[in-house]
């Protein structure tokens, strides 16, 4: 990874080590399609590293899983609406 970026008060990479999730059945966070995802949002929402492991999962493009909270659905719409944010101030 080369250069160490900020992440609020966590180092990107060591605030995997303050997850919620560390240690728990990855199974929750990839659960296969029609499976509720309740459970792991709920872990989620409790995680004192929920920001970092979003913007983890918005940097590298995760494709599947929940991630900081958000399926890959809800991520592509984050990320999408970012973009949009983005580009309308550069236009201002």
């Amino acid at each position: 990874m080369g250069e160490v970026a900020r992440l609020n008060d966590y180092t990107l990479g060591d605030w995997q080590e303050f997850a919620q999730c560390r240690g728990r059945d990855p199974e929750i966070f990839y659960p296969q399609r029609g499976v509720p995802t309740a459970s792991a949002k709920t872990l989620c929402r409790e995680c004192p590293v929920k920001s970092e492991c979003l913007e983890h999962a918005l940097i590298n493009e995760e494709r599947f899983g929940i991630w900081g909270g958000l399926s890959e659905r809800e991520r592509k719409k984050l990320h999408r609406e970012r973009r949009r944010k983005q580009q309308s101030s550069q236009f201002c």
